[in-house]
């Protein structure tokens, strides 16, 4: 997809230094967050878009309006943030083509348990995970630009 510079998947979605790393090697005009719970905050989206970098338009969309808006096409150079792979699951069997997929933050809870380091996937996101790679799309753990990035195939 032509001006999309990152696919991210982080619970945590922007947050102050890693985001500004990010930026500094995909120098992006626009964060698209995808969160259908998020979409609804709207003190969430504010908190959102006070943490994103100066002079970066930030966007927060349903999971079924950031399919639609991804189906037109991106003007500017864009990351998309996600806090699940569910979301990419569902924007992949919406139609939208996705070449990578970077994993960030996931973290420990009832259902997860640790796939890499401070990574952590339930068994569903696990399957999703085998499900991207057997798409094709290049799935990665990498926290910030500055580290190796892991493939998800040796993690799992």
């Amino acid at each position: 997809m032509e001006n999309l510079l990152l696919a991210r998947i982080d619970d945590r979605l922007i947050h102050g230094q890693v985001m500004t790393a990010w930026m500094k090697v995909k120098p992006a005009k626009q964060i698209m967050v995808i969160d259908d719970k998020v979409a609804k905050d709207e003190f969430m989206i504010d908190v959102i878009r006070l943490a994103a970098p100066t002079g970066v338009k930030v966007t927060v969309h349903t999971c079924d309006d950031a399919a639609a808006t991804l189906q037109k096409g991106l003007s500017v150079p864009t990351i998309l943030l996600a806090k699940t792979p569910k979301t990419y699951k569902r924007l992949l069997d919406a139609g939208i083509v996705l070449h990578a997929i970077n994993v960030g933050g996931m973290g420990v809870n009832a259902e997860r348990r640790t796939l890499y380091k401070n990574i952590a996937a339930s068994d569903a996101e696990r399957d999703m995970f085998r499900e991207f790679l057997d798409k094709g799309i290049d799935v990665k753990i990498q926290i910030i630009p500055a580290n190796n990035a892991v493939d998800m195939k040796d993690a799992l």
